[in-house]
């Protein structure tokens, strides 16, 4: 008996990459066992800041599908569906921009970093009611929970604001999403800045071992050590926090107190977080050749959860339908 519901996405701007494993994936996989899990591919929401240039997109759509099935999410036990295939996410995210108060949106705390990230550029009106389309997601398939880090919780209680608005107004149809406060592994880019494909600063989980090498080989250390003498201060080593996560416990610690004492250099510290990291994606490696070593699995995967998804897709909208009183299409017999 599966716990209640759970709908989470991923926009396609790009493969999927290590903060996309540790913030978010690893923990879908672990649900998995326990939720009934709608695992999105948001194409449409990747083109609230994409949307000049969809060449890529469905290139892209593919790949985080290979991804999402290599990293351990079971078509078997999850839905893995393209939001863009299931078109009763436009219609409910329309349906519920009418009674979303424009305030609402312009609090919401990403908004003004999302516009800054458009480097000057006139944000569109999908930017703005993009939390909307959130709601959406979730509300669809009337999830009761959301998987959130502790930053985000503003995000899920607008969506939890604008169920509780659509009830008052037209009753009840929608439970309130709780959040399921996870912690995620939080990975600096390899120059220590904010990870951003923008940046380039970052290691994809599709990435070959001499690719990896040759990036974490080229990672920012502490700044403060310019010495192979010098003590180092791991605490505010990019390098050593990739170790806490991919490095086993008694090495990282063994690390850390050389790295104090000056006994490892930077070098050395590298070599030994480039074999942790492959050695940690060497399963997901396995997976995706087995994957592409069977064409048409993956349009099969995505047709099948596309089908699912639009089944309680469509309950739910008829649900929406009736209670706020649309008129119902109607059909007359053919003599």
């Amino acid at each position: 008996m599966k716990k209640g519901v759970i709908f989470s996405g991923m926009r396609p701007t790009g493969p999927v990459h290590l903060g996309n494993l540790e913030g978010a994936l690893r923990s879908w996989v672990t649900l998995q066992d326990e939720y009934e899990l709608y695992c999105g591919i948001v194409d449409l929401h990747a083109l609230t800041t994409d949307h000049e240039d969809t060449s890529e997109l469905a290139a892209r759509v593919r790949q985080m599908a290979v991804d999402f099935i290599s990293a351990g999410i079971d078509p078997e036990l999850s839905t893995i569906l393209v939001q863009s295939h299931v078109r009763e996410h436009a219609e409910l995210h329309l349906l519920l921009s009418m009674i979303t108060p424009v305030g609402w949106l312009e609090r919401v705390p990403t908004y003004k970093e999302k516009v800054d990230d458009l480097h000057g550029a006139a944000p569109g009106y999908g930017l703005l009611g993009y939390p909307v389309l959130m709601a959406s997601d979730i509300l669809l398939y009337r999830s009761d929970t959301v998987p959130v880090g502790q930053d985000q919780l503003p995000h899920l209680e607008l969506t939890r604001e604008i169920a509780r608005r659509f009830n008052y107004l037209y009753g009840e149809v929608f439970s309130e999403p709780a959040a399921k406060v996870t912690k995620h592994a939080v990975l600096p880019g390899l120059d220590g800045r904010k990870m951003s494909k923008s940046y380039d600063n970052l290691i994809y989980i599709a990435e070959d071992p001499e690719s990896i090498r040759a990036k974490v080989k080229g990672m920012f250390t502490d700044p403060s050590r310019a010495y192979r003498t010098d003590p180092g201060h791991p605490d505010i080593c990019p390098v050593f926090t990739y170790h806490s996560i991919y490095t086993a416990t008694d090495v990282t610690r063994e690390i850390e107190q050389e790295c104090k004492g000056a006994q490892i250099g930077c070098v050395e510290c590298k070599e030994k977080l480039a074999q942790s990291i492959i050695a940690a994606l060497a399963p997901i490696r396995e997976r995706r050749q087995e994957i592409e070593a069977r064409p048409g699995l993956v349009d099969e995967i995505l047709h099948e959860g596309a089908e699912r998804a639009r089944r309680v897709a469509r309950s739910t909208m008829a649900l929406v339908r009736e209670a706020m009183k649309l008129p119902q299409e109607k059909t007359t017999a053919r003599e």
